[in-house]
């Protein structure tokens, strides 16, 4: 019986140490096939191209193909929830905004809990946003907007590119700030809410400013302020959204690059000093710099306090709307 034993034993070890030498040599070899990189976004939106900008210089230094699998639908759900259900082995990236924060809040059955379920590895990307009018609104400031808004209730209508979204966030933390309520009119996306914007079937929107830029130029839209903590260089005349009086509706979005939660130490630190690296390569600055999408490379704790802190801001955003749950 001690023989059988001792032999059972001496298999438990050796099962132990080569399934552990296994792991070893699959972490020290990372990465050796493609990396996918999950988009919950079509293709061609602002997402997509911050993904494209920052994941694809990564396989280039790597040396490894990186696979772009754009998967809208369901606002963002059904490819984040693809990507809690991946495999944690560093070969499946998701890059998302706050709707990996905020999703759980807002559907009943989103598919994942964003802080047991994935941890964010890198790619701070701030997506800065303008408030706009149709230049035929009888206000020059947000000031006046809002008090406008104050006296006809209701009367006012705002584009919403999607429940949860970083615009849609934005936008109440806005409206709780300033006290106006506003008529929600949903759109797929922002690029339709702007043209109609520009034709006069929208009162207000507020747009990723890379979308905006161009059509503010021309004159076709009227800014009221930008949600950056600094005026921006392109628009020197315009105040942010604190100047204008409403420092608690200050919010700057960010994109981040997540993995779930279980992806070995090993791969994440790989994986995080990879994306800094390519935040600071001077192609993808001029990509992003292009786009109005500064980079900024964080430590690991920092990105975990930074969801963390979003996380607590935005469901609690959620809340006071009174959004419920779908």
């Amino acid at each position: 019986m001690n023989g059988l034993r001792n032999l059972g034993l001496a298999a438990g070890m050796a099962a132990m140490l080569f399934g552990g030498s296994a792991v070893t040599r699959a972490e020290s070899d990372y990465p050796n096939r493609p990396i996918r990189v999950i988009v919950p976004y079509p293709a061609g939106g602002i997402v997509d191209i911050v993904a494209r900008a920052v994941t694809e210089q990564v396989g280039r230094d790597w040396k490894v193909p990186v696979v772009m699998d754009d998967r809208p639908g369901a606002n963002g759900n059904i490819g984040t929830a693809l990507a809690a259900r991946s495999e944690p082995d560093g070969y499946t990236w998701l890059v998302t905004g706050p709707a990996v924060l905020v999703n759980p809040t807002l559907y009943k059955d989103a598919g994942w809990d964003a802080m047991k379920d994935f941890k964010c590895v890198g790619l701070a990307i701030w997506n800065q946003s303008v408030a706009l009018v149709d230049p035929a609104m009888p206000v020059r400031t947000l000031g006046e907007f809002v008090e406008l808004a104050r006296q006809k209730p209701s009367e006012f209508n705002f584009g919403n590119p999607g429940t949860g979204s970083s615009i849609d966030l934005t936008a109440q933390k806005l409206f709780q700030a300033a006290n106006i309520r506003l008529a929600n009119i949903d759109y797929k996306g922002q690029p339709q809410a702007l043209i109609d914007l520009m034709t006069d079937r929208m009162h207000f929107e507020i747009v990723s400013l890379a979308l905006a830029l161009p059509h503010i130029k021309t004159g076709k839209v009227k800014p009221l302020a930008v949600f950056t903590e600094k005026r921006i260089a392109d628009l020197p005349d315009v105040p942010t959204i604190a100047e204008a009086g409403y420092p608690d509706a200050s919010y700057v979005s960010w994109y981040g690059i997540y993995v779930p939660s279980a992806t070995p130490e090993a791969l994440v630190a790989k994986i995080h000093a990879g994306i800094n690296a390519a935040l600071e390569n001077p192609q993808v600055e001029r990509q992003l710099s292009v786009a109005d999408i500064p980079g900024k490379p964080l430590q690991l704790n920092e990105l975990a306090g930074l969801m963390k802190a979003d996380y607590d801001k935005l469901t609690s955003v959620i809340k006071a709307s009174g959004i419920k749950p779908q």
